[in-house]
């Protein structure tokens, strides 16, 4: 069970990588560091299309990361 849910932990991993390099950057610069903050505060863009998913695929990914992390460290005892 150990090596199953290990094995599932790097592709998880792996995936989470993917996701993050595939998404676009908000902006450049520092002009583009306050704006982006701004717009995500007061929502005046919101992500759609490819963003949207990717964006979605990647709190997936996240959640199944953290839970099993904890299931590896709940069966190495």
């Amino acid at each position: 069970m150990h090596a199953l849910v290990v094995s599932l932990l790097v592709v998880v991993s792996i995936a989470i990588i993917a996701l993050v390099l595939l998404q676009p950057g908000k902006s450049s610069g520092l002009s583009g560091a306050i704006s982006g903050g701004a717009e995500q505060l007061f929502g005046k863009q919101k992500a759609r299309g490819m963003e949207a998913i990717l964006h979605k695929l990647t709190i997936v990914f996240a959640v199944l990361f953290f839970i099993l992390t904890i299931a590896v460290a709940y069966f190495n005892v």
